[in-house]
């Protein structure tokens, strides 16, 4: 199995301790970044999609490239990163993909440079082309964040900016999300049948029992992104609760849900809840409860999580043909 450095992960994964905010972030005048160390060289293919690319410096060590962009989504500037193998121009043959979706709201939890390279590079490591997106709403980019409404477009649209990278297979598309990336996740494959498999860890799945239990976050997170929340509550929790239209994801996207059973953030019955509409409906999942783990998955965990990742994107993203499991009553 193959691990990810302490330091690194830890690092990483301290964002998803503000996954789900109590406070609205604020935004700030500048993109948080590093200094560019140069532009990166235009797309071998045309597009109009990718409006800039910035190469980040490199760091100590790594051997990926890993390139702050701006793409178009529904008409609007967004802000996002990509990363990949720094021989990718070169190998003839292409490389498999990860989409990763954020958690936080607006800019609170968005990826900046640091965690792209930490993350990104990681996955260039793995052998996987990388793409993030901050969603609309966050710094530097256009429009309103609504936790899981038009927002949902700029991770659909943002998968043309894989197409238009020569060296990544897209029919060989991963997806994770964590917190409420996980909710975006389960929202992404219900609007796209490009994703082969996915993986939402601490994710959020009914949003009625968030509120429930959170009132600060329907309050500060869900009136203030979510349109007409005051008057279409129940139609926008819905939408954005999993648990409620299992049924409705595709039959052919196995899906890892990993939770940690004392996260206070994403209460944990949401990845069990889920996981039995899966079960009823048929879908191929596979369901890691942590005993003891937090909302970041530190700790004792972060290995367990690390390796459930790759193991599953190595066996159902990587190969050109991969094995779907049988999900008819059998054996002995």
């Amino acid at each position: 199995m193959h691990t990810i450095a302490a330091p690194v992960l830890f690092a990483f994964l301290a964002l998803f301790f503000q996954a789900l905010a109590t406070q609205p972030a604020q935004p700030t005048p500048e993109h948080r970044s590093s200094a560019p160390s140069t532009e990166a060289p235009p797309l071998p293919t045309p597009t109009d999609l990718i409006l800039e690319r910035t190469t980040l410096p490199a760091e100590p060590g790594s051997k990926a490239t890993v390139e702050r962009i701006v793409y178009r989504s529904d008409g609007l500037r967004i802000v996002g990163y990509i990363a990949y193998p720094a021989d990718a121009l070169g190998n003839k043959s292409k490389l498999p993909c990860l989409v990763f979706n954020r958690g936080g709201n607006r800019s609170f939890g968005e990826t900046d440079d640091r965690w792209a390279q930490m993350l990104g590079g990681k996955a260039a490591e793995w052998g996987y082309v990388f793409f993030t997106s901050n969603l609309r709403g966050s710094t530097g980019s256009e429009g309103q964040d609504e936790f899981g409404g038009a927002d949902v477009n700029d991770i659909i649209n943002g998968l043309g900016v894989l197409d238009a990278l020569p060296f990544a297979d897209t029919s060989r598309i991963g997806m994770w999300g964590h917190s409420r990336g996980g909710m975006m996740t389960y929202l992404a494959l219900t609007r796209t049948k490009r994703v082969r498999a996915a993986i939402v860890g601490a994710g959020l799945s009914d949003m009625a029992r968030c509120a429930k239990l959170r009132p600060e976050m329907e309050e500060n997170v869900f009136n203030e992104c979510i349109p007409n929340w005051k008057t279409q509550r129940d139609d926008a929790i819905h939408a954005r609760s999993a648990v409620l239209w299992a049924d409705k994801l595709p039959t052919d996207v196995p899906v890892l849900i990993v939770h940690g059973t004392s996260d206070w953030r994403v209460d944990p019955r949401d990845a069990l809840d889920i996981a039995v509409k899966l079960q009823e409906a048929k879908r191929p999942y596979r369901l890691l409860m942590l005993e003891g783990g937090d909302h970041g998955l530190f700790g004792d965990h972060k290995e367990t999580y690390d390796n459930a990742i790759r193991d599953w994107l190595d066996r159902y993203v990587k190969p050109e043909k991969p094995k779907l499991p049988n999900l008819e009553p059998h054996g002995a």
